[in-house]
């Protein structure tokens, strides 16, 4: 394996990473717009931020299948938690995700035990998160990007948005399919994002990575060049 189709799929894994950031960005710019604006910031003020939501979402359909803002517990005058999360199916309107968000119910869903949540709020930095089992909301392999909120100091929450691992994988085809050899991207737990190889599918551990692995600055990933093409079952 060459550097140089090392370089090729790290700059294209790059780009996506940071076109889809920048996407969120702008959701995170209205979110901090709203929340300046508003003397007593409730649920209904994030409104305000669902034509950026839309935006994103329209201009990006191909790419997300959902974007939205996740609010830190005890942020908002009118309720303890909430998500302002869109859903967008394929040839459809956005959809509101409407989640159980009372702790006393049997199907409380605690989102700032999530990962993607979690390490923003402690880091105050972007993350990425997959591919996992979207068990909540789409059932397919799901990556999910957040970047925080705050203003002052003031952790207001996350901006996210989750991209289809299949997507993800098709917009990096080309340059996976130039590569010689076999070429894989991998997580910090070892679990394959994408891959050339037909034998490791998204999800699934890399249980044997070899010695020719390469992080990506300032991403949660590495590129293998080498393996014995063991894997276990994506889970």
């Amino acid at each position: 394996m060459s550097v140089r189709h090392v370089d090729q799929v790290a700059d294209r894994v790059h780009t996506i990473v940071a076109d889809i950031f920048r996407s969120l960005d702008r959701i995170l710019a209205g979110v901090v717009a709203c929340y300046r604006a508003s003397g007593s910031f409730a649920s209904a003020d994030l409104a305000a931020v669902r034509p950026e939501i839309f935006a994103c979402l329209g201009g990006r359909r191909e790419v997300l299948a959902g974007a939205g803002v996740i609010v830190a517990p005890g942020v908002l005058a009118d309720r303890r938690r909430w998500l302002e999360w869109w859903q967008a199916p394929p040839e459809q309107d956005p959809i509101f995700l409407d989640v159980d968000l009372d702790p006393e119910s049997l199907d409380f869903y605690d989102y700032t035990a999530a990962e993607w949540f979690a390490v923003p709020e402690r880091t105050r930095r972007r993350h990425i998160v997959g591919p996992y089992v979207d068990f909540g909301g789409t059932d397919t392999y799901m990556l999910t990007f957040t970047t925080p909120a705050e203003v002052d100091g003031r952790f207001l929450g996350v901006v996210g948005a989750d991209v289809r691992a299949a997507r993800f994988e098709a917009l990096l085809l080309g340059v996976l399919a130039a590569s010689p050899t076999q070429i894989t991207l991998v997580n910090g737990e070892g679990r394959v994002v994408v891959t050339n190889s037909p034998r490791l599918p998204a999800g699934s551990l890399l249980l044997d990575p070899g010695p020719d692995r390469h992080p990506l600055p300032e991403l949660p990933w590495s590129i293998v060049t080498s393996t014995r093409d063991r894997a276990t079952s994506p889970r």
